[in-house]
């Protein structure tokens, strides 16, 4: 067995500065996903920590208090602890923004080096700015030094641009300044910018941050499409904890899961029809707590395509959900298909359901 199998710290009680989380597991930042309907329901089924959608620094420093807006800012007493993830260009931005989400309520701040898509305008965001270090430990140092000492702030990166020695060394510039300004927690995904969701996440360069930095608190991300996956990553290697993030699109199932698997037990059984017809009302009771009547149905639809998965007629419920097109429709799927007791099964291929997502943190 491997030294990394055998350290005491993978999978230990995870840490953000000094907010404990009992499962090394959270929801990740899923641009168009993990709305506040999203994280509210990982909650409820395990999640120990979530972090909101990514959102650009101008939009959220220029935000109004409006109904079609407000759920952006929304943090509710059980939804703690939560963070916000920012993303941008000017740390002057970062900082205003930051400000405004920890007055909303967000207990961690999360900088956003790690999204993959290119700014229209050509400005460095994202993961791009892996490439201009001064700029990246600018904005780190500017939003430690803003926010209130209480609140931890972390960050998300990826290995790198692309995968050139200059690439590779700018990333461990990053990170080491990262721990020296107080950075509570890195996540680490293991593609490269250039990469975006193409080809296998490199979870042998964790493995490398790790020994590189054996104090650090890191997080793992990539190819997390099972629960089986993220234990995986967290013996393999000594991470602290991951974040599961496409894999937790339409499974919410997964936090109870890895729970399971980590105590040394069996995989639990699939959710059964019954449940899962629980959890896609509950979903939908949720977004139309919050989200403007437009947008409700439209949101719920998209992410039951990944519910489906779970049916024992995947690929049929699946279909019918794509069609559609009303309430009275997304009634009848659900007549149709989740009011006999039937017993679940795991998704089939489940790294492909989501190749088609475009997400921060996948």
């Amino acid at each position: 067995m491997s030294t990394l199998l055998q350290d005491s710290r993978a999978g230990d009680r995870l840490c953000l500065g000094s907010i404990p989380l009992g499962l090394p597991v959270v929801q990740a930042a899923l641009s168009g996903y993990s709305d506040w309907p999203m994280r509210a329901v990982a909650r409820e089924m395990g999640a120990p920590y979530s972090i909101a959608e990514v959102a650009i620094d101008a939009f959220v420093a220029n935000l109004k208090d409006r109904n079609r807006t407000r759920h952006h800012l929304l943090v509710r007493d059980e939804d703690h602890p939560v963070g916000a993830q920012l993303t941008g260009s000017e740390p002057e931005l970062f900082a205003a923004a930051a400000t405004r989400m920890v007055e909303a309520g967000f207990d961690v701040i999360d900088i956003n080096f790690g999204c993959p898509a290119k700014r229209a305008s050509g400005r460095c965001r994202g993961g791009y700015h892996l490439g201009q270090p001064q700029t990246a430990i600018q904005i780190l140092e500017v939003v430690r030094a803003t926010v209130p000492a209480r609140i931890p702030v972390t960050v998300k990166m990826r290995r790198g641009v692309d995968d050139s020695q200059q690439s590779r060394d700018q990333f461990f510039e990053i990170f080491e300044a990262a721990q020296k300004i107080g950075i509570s927690a890195v996540t680490v995904h293991g593609r490269t910018v250039e990469q975006k969701y193409v080809g296998s996440s490199r979870w042998s360069f964790l493995r490398e941050v790790r020994a590189a930095f054996p104090e650090a608190v890191i997080l793992g991300s990539g190819d997390l499409f099972t629960a089986e996956d993220c234990v995986r990553m967290i013996r393999e290697t000594g991470v602290n904890g991951v974040t599961a993030a496409r894999g937790s699109i339409g499974n919410p199932w997964i936090y109870g899961q890895c729970a399971a698997l980590l105590r040394g037990e069996l995989l639990p059984a699939p959710p059964s029809v019954q449940e899962q017809a629980r959890v896609i009302w509950r979903h939908s009771e949720l977004a139309g707590q919050v989200l403007p009547a437009n947008m409700v149905l439209r949101q719920i639809r998209k992410l039951c395509l990944f519910y489906a998965a779970w049916h024992p007629q995947a690929s049929s419920v699946r279909a019918d959900f794509i069609a559609v097109q009303s309430w009275a429709d997304w009634q009848q799927v659900l007549d149709r298909w989740y009011t006999e007791i039937l017993p679940g099964r795991y998704p089939e291929n489940p790294g492909n359901l989501t190749s088609g997502c475009r997400d921060s943190c996948g």
